[in-house]
């Protein structure tokens, strides 16, 4: 399949169509959603969700707590699986991928930037970043990753374990794990959501810089619609449903029916 393509001509990096996340219900457990129609207390967190992000786009997913980006940001990347539906990232149904092989493809194509940072407490700044070249078996990991602190302000901190760290250099420090193997795409959960109002600007900046300079494809998961207003395009997410306000001569290209 060769993808959708947007008036502009670029090709959908993220391609997902008609996505449902059910869980099991836990006991006493009600669904306010589905009002309890199906009698066994399961939650549907999305329902029948598709969504096509261009190459090199920058998207905000806004929405309360509770609305179901973040659930849709873990199938994306693939450390969720759907109840249905399929998922293409960059041509690659994820659903024909197994754990080991999804893993491997994931650090190929996607870096992840979590509200929580999740750096490794006992490895220093440069340790945190050399860890996704590690893996992918890069031989000019040191250099990159100095690189990649550098490019976030870090070159100073580099033998700084986080708790030495105050959160918005925790968090750049994040930003250069996940740009340092420069990928397609970039899925940030809140990225602000730990920093006080001015880090948590100065670190969007960084951000936003960072994307324009690799042309990464941004998927920008906030509940703050001024943050979401800086992506492209702002797509609202509410009980699970995407509403994507844009005007019809926007959406992209679909192939014709055989």
């Amino acid at each position: 399949m060769d993808g959708d393509r947007f008036p502009n001509g670029r090709p959908a990096l993220v391609e997902a169509d008609d996505l449902w996340l059910t869980v099991p219900a836990r006991p006493g457990r009600v669904n306010p959603r589905d009002g309890g129609a199906r009698g066994d207390g399961a939650l549907t967190i999305l329902h029948g969700v598709s969504l096509r992000v261009a190459e090199g786009e920058a998207v905000g997913l806004v929405g309360p707590s509770g609305s179901g980006k973040t659930s849709l940001l873990m199938l994306l990347a693939g450390l969720e699986r759907p109840t249905r539906g399929t998922i293409r990232i960059a041509g690659t149904r994820l659903d024909t991928l197994d754990e080991n092989a999804m893993a491997r493809f994931r650090r190929q194509t996607t870096g992840i930037v979590f509200q929580s940072f999740q750096l490794i407490p006992t490895m220093t700044a440069l340790e945190n970043v050399l860890v996704p070249l590690e893996l992918a078996g890069r031989s000019d990991g040191m250099a990159a990753a100095t690189a990649s602190l550098d490019a976030v302000g870090l070159a100073h901190r580099l033998g700084h374990l986080p708790a030495e760290l105050s959160g918005g250099e925790q968090q750049r420090v994040a930003l250069a794990r996940a740009f340092v193997t420069r990928p397609r795409l970039l899925l940030a959960d809140e990225p602000t959501g730990n920093l006080d109002t001015r880090t948590g600007a100065a670190v969007v900046d960084l951000l936003f810089s960072l994307q324009r300079q690799y042309g990464t494809t941004l998927l920008l998961i906030t509940h703050d619609t001024a943050l979401a207003a800086r992506c492209g395009r702002c797509v609202q997410v509410r009980d699970g449903h995407l509403e994507d306000g844009r005007l019809e001569s926007e959406q992209p290209a679909r192939p014709s029916a055989p």
